[in-house]
């Protein structure tokens, strides 16, 4: 089990697998037109609402 410090300490994450960015190559995780699925600081899953305009993607552990 990892702690929210570790975490942290891991920071960035790649927005399209949920991983470390420094793990490896991220290239094809995410297309250009998909919203991003992971949060970038945490890694956790974001919440996201795809819109016809675009999308809102929000982060439930970061403010």
């Amino acid at each position: 089990m990892i702690t929210e410090v570790e975490r942290r300490a891991l920071a960035p994450y790649c927005a399209g697998c949920g991983k470390p960015v420094r793990e490896g190559e991220h290239a094809r995780c995410l297309r250009p037109l998909d919203p991003p699925r992971f949060c970038a600081d945490c890694g956790r899953k974001l919440a996201v609402q795809v819109l016809p305009t675009g999308y809102e993607a929000t982060c439930v552990r970061c403010p």
